[in-house]
């Protein structure tokens, strides 16, 4: 296998490791610290620094575009975040 053959099986991956391996460790968070909460809010961060990732040009997809890739991955992981914050803050909340 030569170098550029290597180089593009390494860009193909992309973010998802990063995806991947922070869900698992916010799953574990969630589940070992009993703090569901922040467990969400940490995968919604990874999520998140994951699009930003994609977006800056990890990866080749060519199923869909980058933007809308990111967009996705970036708009699931502040709703996971705004929805740990309100899950552990709810007193907060104006809806009270």
């Amino acid at each position: 296998m030569n170098a550029r053959a290597v180089n593009a099986n390494r860009e193909r991956w992309g973010a998802y490791p990063l995806v991947a391996i922070g869900a698992v460790g916010a799953m574990v968070f969630a589940v070992l610290l009993d703090m569901p909460e922040w467990g969400g809010f940490a995968l919604g961060a990874v999520m998140t620094l994951g699009a930003l990732a994609r977006l800056a040009g990890g990866g080749r997809l060519a199923v869909r575009r980058k933007a809308t890739d990111a967009l996705t991955l970036a708009g699931l992981g502040i709703a996971l975040m705004v929805g740990g914050l309100i899950l552990e803050f709810p007193a907060l909340m104006p809806m009270r």
